[in-house]
């Protein structure tokens, strides 16, 4: 059965990559996060999906020029009314304690290679003891390599853009368990050989009605979206189809 995951939280509702979108996510009944870190000045992982802070918070300037406790101060709920901090990994964590959601932390460190966030996420997920409920993703293949080798026990999935030819292959050789492919980018065929091979496809991001469909028919993995709302009660109709 395809489970869904919360792109950035309820992202379509809620400001992206806060506590609320992802309480949010959790109460509609999703299966699991997809959110992004990346760390601050002083080496704090931290939950944001830009480099810069500009687009999502009242800050300016890149997160890694930003200490942790400047971070605190500012509001990622820039255009609601409620102030949301920008939240940190542990605090995530910490409240992921309380349920059973799935979560997929994606490196964002692709631009900027960030030294040592692989261990320092790692680190984290062991110490809270999360390690079967976490997957690591990241555009940056060789940080997936090295968190594989780091903790060969916790999941690990390369984000593609592009149409690689038979990606579980390619997955297999990195000893990854999942690939999460641009939709636009993925066919039935990709995602059908990949599951067949013992590779899990985790499309990202899945927000029209006839692309959800599209994925529950084909059996899908999982798929990655704004509105877990939606998702669900699409997956619900699906599933009630004789």
């Amino acid at each position: 059965m395809t489970q869904i995951f919360a792109h950035r939280g309820y992202s379509s509702a809620f400001a992206e990559n806060t506590m609320s979108a992802f309480i949010a996510a959790e109460k509609a009944g999703a299966d699991g996060l997809e959110l992004d870190v990346q760390l601050t000045k002083d080496g704090e992982v931290v939950v944001i999906h830009d480099e810069k802070l500009d687009r999502t918070t009242t800050g300016k300037g890149f997160v890694r020029d930003t200490t942790f406790k400047e971070i605190r101060k500012l509001n990622a709920n820039k255009k609601g009314v409620n102030k949301e901090p920008i939240p940190s990994l542990v605090e995530v964590l910490e409240w992921m304690q309380s349920n059973q959601l799935v979560c997929n932390i994606e490196l964002k460190n692709n631009l900027f290679p960030y030294e040592g966030m692989e261990e320092k996420v790692i680190q984290l997920v062991r110490r809270f003891n999360l390690s079967n409920r976490i997957i690591i993703s990241s555009f940056n293949h060789y940080s997936i390599v090295l968190s594989y080798r780091t903790a060969p026990e916790i999941e690990t999935a390369p984000l593609f853009n592009e149409r690689i030819y038979m990606p579980w292959v390619y997955a297999q050789s990195i000893r990854a368990q999942g690939i999460h492919p641009k939709l636009a980018s993925v066919t039935d065929e990709i995602i059908k050989g990949a599951i067949e091979n013992g590779v899990a496809v985790r499309p990202y991001t899945v927000n029209k009605d006839a692309d959800m469909q599209r994925l529950y028919k084909l059996n899908c993995t999982s798929i990655i979206t704004d509105d877990p709302v939606k998702a669900l009660k699409i997956k619900k109709q699906y599933e009630k189809r004789p």
